[in-house]
């Protein structure tokens, strides 16, 4: 056998037989020779450890043992052509991947080459083999490894590209192509290509950051828009290095860039939020605050300054605030902050504070609370809104229904007076004087005109009174020709003189000749009752599309201010119902002068309104 393993090589050693098997005992690569029916006269400790089996139990056997078997088939074929070539060796390529089986039955990836010689006559083959398992694996992880990095580039919308300076080539990935809106290949290749699809407004400064780069060699990024084909615009963000040859000078750029329009779109929509609320807080009077539990600090917004004062601070402890809540609104807002759970994390509390200046102002605040995993909170943010303003309208507005409800019940205590104390003792009256009658019934003729004059009286009263209570005549007669009438009998009934006088040519909506017939009774009384007056001038026009009604006299006039300042509830009442309408009134009154109101209201206030002549 010592002949046989060392006659193929032995031309290169002719005097060294025993280095040649030692070489071949000790080499790294298994190394196998089968004689030319395929036999193993050669396996050396390699392939002991390759195939996982010794050489005594190896050397003899067919090598088709350390061939999987899907393999064999054409083994012994391919053996043959190469023995009837021309070639004494070849490398084993061009196969696909090579497969050795070892004897525990395990197959293996390997690279293999062949070779063949002569000796005595005989031929034998011999092959060198190397187990490529550990390489296959680490391919294996690295095209893993680059699949997983393509498919996070594209999840993030990330490419790469690299610039060789030198030619001016800059090649790009699929995915770049895509973040730039180009189709697969359609990026033109050069770093001019590249410029002229950032927007121009951005082009200068990305120009300026690549020439850094290459001055420096340092790391560089930068944000810039481009301008895809289609004419939208696209955020990119961008990270690239350039490495220098070996003389010094700059050879290559290599970077990655990612679509960032997301972002930036959050981020301006963030910023137009922050500004939105920033105007609204300092519109509504309102501050935002941050309390870390776990400090007990509160941060306030500078807002507060506003609500608070000048000599309130930004940070503060958060009992310093509680100070300075009223007393009897303390309990409820401490109640507040400790009803905050995971299941129930907002809450909204109105309570009375003081300010630096030592005014009460009314406060709501809206908090939020944040919890950690077990439950306890550790952040509340909110807002606080100075509704000061408010809650005072609310008291004047509570004010004024107790006014309103009190003015009810005095006109029906009025209503009441007049149909017991006057009307109720005048039908009596005339109840038991119609009674004397039936019992001499000689003096009828002699007073049934009086009778008469006085029955006509009461019912003149009566209508009167009603008339007080509902405007039955705008319903009947219109308007214009409601008002005429009822200033007619208020004439007569008040013995003074009232100068009507109208150029209206729309039909007025019920809506609006109520408020006008009511803003006169109330003006009417009022100058009956304080400027004693005897003649009042009333006048109702249309023009350019809104009415007017003008009352005015020349009588003791009053302080308009005072008056409405005062408990009364005449000029408020007026304003109030001009105002349901979208009209406006305008008083004018001088003390021993006289008085004028004017109400306007826009024609088409009224739902009901029709603009049809009369």
């Amino acid at each position: 056998m010592a002949n046989l393993e060392s006659e193929p090589l032995d031309q290169r050693f002719p005097q060294s037989p025993d280095l040649l098997a030692s070489i071949i005992a000790s080499a790294m690569d298994a190394i196998v020779t089968v004689d030319d029916a395929q036999h193993i006269v050669l396996f050396n400790a390699t392939a002991e450890r390759v195939f996982a089996c010794p050489a005594n139990e190896a050397i003899g056997s067919s090598i088709e043992r350390f061939i999987p078997e899907r393999f064999r088939p054409g083994h012994g074929m391919r053996v043959r052509r190469f023995s009837e070539s021309g070639l004494s060796n070849r490398t084993l390529r061009g196969m696909g991947t090579l497969w050795g089986l070892r004897a525990t039955g395990e197959e293996f990836p390997m690279e293999a080459s062949i070779s063949k010689a002569v000796s005595g006559g005989q031929k034998y083959f011999t092959v060198v083999i190397r187990d490529i398992t550990e390489r296959k694996r680490a391919d294996e992880a690295l095209h893993t490894s680059e699949e997983r990095l393509r498919l996070a580039y594209q999840a993030a919308r990330i490419g790469t590209f690299e610039w060789n300076i030198e030619t001016g080539v800059n090649t790009w990935t699929p995915e770049l192509e895509e973040i730039y809106g180009l189709p697969p290949g359609g990026f033109g290749g050069t770093q001019t290509a590249f410029e002229k699809l950032v927007h121009p407004d951005d082009r200068a400064g990305v120009i300026a950051l690549d020439d850094w780069a290459i001055k420096t060699g340092q790391p560089t990024k930068g944000e810039w828009r481009v301008v895809w084909p289609d004419g939208s615009v696209h955020w990119i963000a961008g990270r690239w290095q350039v490495y220098m040859n070996e003389s010094g000078e700059p050879s290559r750029m290599i970077g990655v860039n990612g679509d960032v329009t997301e972002r930036k779109l959050a981020e301006q929509a963030l910023r137009e939020s922050e500004q939105r609320l920033r105007l609204a807080t300092q519109v509504g009077r309102m501050y935002a605050y941050d309390w870390d539990v776990k400090t007990n600090s509160v941060v306030r917004s500078s807002e507060h300054i506003k609500v608070l004062g000048l000599k309130e601070p930004l940070h503060f402890p958060k009992q310093h605030f509680v100070e300075k809540i009223l007393p009897d609104d303390r309990p409820k807002f401490l109640a507040a902050v400790a009803g905050l759970t995971p299941e129930n994390p907002t809450a909204e509390v109105t309570y009375r504070a003081l300010a630096s200046d030592g005014t009460v102002v009314w406060l709501k605040s809206n908090g939020r609370g944040f919890f950690d995993a077990e439950g306890e909170m550790v952040r509340v943010i909110g807002m606080v809104a100075d509704i000061t303003d408010l809650k005072q309208a609310e008291e004047s507005l509570t004010g004024m229904m107790r006014k309103l409800v009190e003015a009810q019940e005095q006109e029906r205590a009025r209503i009441g007076r007049e149909l017991h104390d006057d009307i109720n003792q005048r039908l009596a009256l005339l109840a038991v004087e119609l009674g004397q009658l039936q019992d001499d019934p000689s003096e009828i003729q002699s007073r049934v005109q009086e009778l008469v004059r006085r029955v006509s009286e009461i019912s003149n009263d009566v209508q009167a009174l009603s008339h007080n209570l509902h405007a039955s005549k705008l319903e009947y007669l219109g308007v214009v020709a409601g008002i005429q009438s009822w200033c007619k009998e208020f004439s007569e009934r008040q013995k003074i003189e009232i100068a009507f006088q109208s150029a209206v040519s729309s039909v007025l909506a019920p809506e609006i000749g109520l408020t006008l017939f009511r803003v006169l009774q109330e003006a009417l009384h009022n100058a009956i009752k304080h400027s004693r007056v005897k003649r009042i001038e009333v006048q109702l026009r249309e023009d350019a599309g809104e009415l007017h009604l003008v009352i005015s006299d020349l009588g003791r006039g009053f302080d308009v201010k005072a008056a409405s300042q005062g408990a009364g509830l005449g000029l408020n009442s007026m304003r109030e119902r001009v105002r349901l309408v979208n009209g406006t009134i305008a008083i004018e009154s001088k003390p021993m002068v006289g008085t004028t109101i004017h109400v306007r209201v826009p024609l088409d206030s009224g739902p009901t309104s029709l603009r049809e002549a009369i």
